[in-house]
């Protein structure tokens, strides 16, 4: 009995996940040890056949009531590389940019009344982590297959981002709490 439930434990691993590494061993009809299972891909279904696939994380953005302070604080205290103000009315806030090599921050400050950064600083004061943005390759075959999957996005059409590529909001309560942006590369 035993040695059927490994036999087909062992299968089904690496049938189904390519797993590169799986040792159980049994003892007395008992499994003694289960060790970590690595894998060459992801646990989830093939994405080779799509148009589009997530990339790298962009930035994550946080809403400050202080825009200097904060900019002052990432380049004079952390000595990190940040760019000057940018307004973007068309999404009712100010950004800066903090360099990390690797990835951003995008500092969040409102613009105009109607800004959606006041409404969250109405609710958190102090700031905070307001989204992230990672980048697609295909914006419009992305938002295409989240609708097909029932992930909202806040605009019908692309708008044009900050780096001057198109970018799109995605709900938060579709995507586990998250603000998610997208950008094209």
């Amino acid at each position: 009995m035993a040695s059927r439930m490994l036999g087909f434990a062992r299968r089904a691993l690496f049938s189904q996940n390519k797993v590169l590494l799986a040792r159980i061993t049994t003892q007395n009809s008992t499994f003694k040890n289960l060790r970590c299972i690595s894998t060459t891909q992801r646990l989830t279904t093939d994405s080779s056949d799509k148009l589009w696939s997530l990339g790298r994380l962009n930035h994550v953005a946080i809403a400050v009531p202080d825009l200097d302070k904060a900019s002052n604080l990432y380049k004079n205290v952390f000595g990190a590389k940040v760019s000057d103000s940018q307004a973007l009315p068309e999404h009712g806030v100010y950004t800066v940019f903090v360099d990390l090599g690797n990835t951003k921050i995008e500092l969040l400050h409102p613009l105009g009344e109607k800004s959606p950064i006041s409404g969250f600083l109405k609710n958190k004061p102090d700031g905070g982590i307001h989204h992230i943005c990672i980048e697609v390759k295909n914006i419009k075959e992305a938002m295409k297959d989240l609708k097909e999957h029932k992930i909202r996005a806040l605009s019908s059409e692309p708008k044009i981002g900050a780096h001057g590529k198109p970018v799109v909001f995605l709900h938060p309560k579709d995507c586990g709490g998250v603000l998610v942006e997208l950008e094209e590369e």
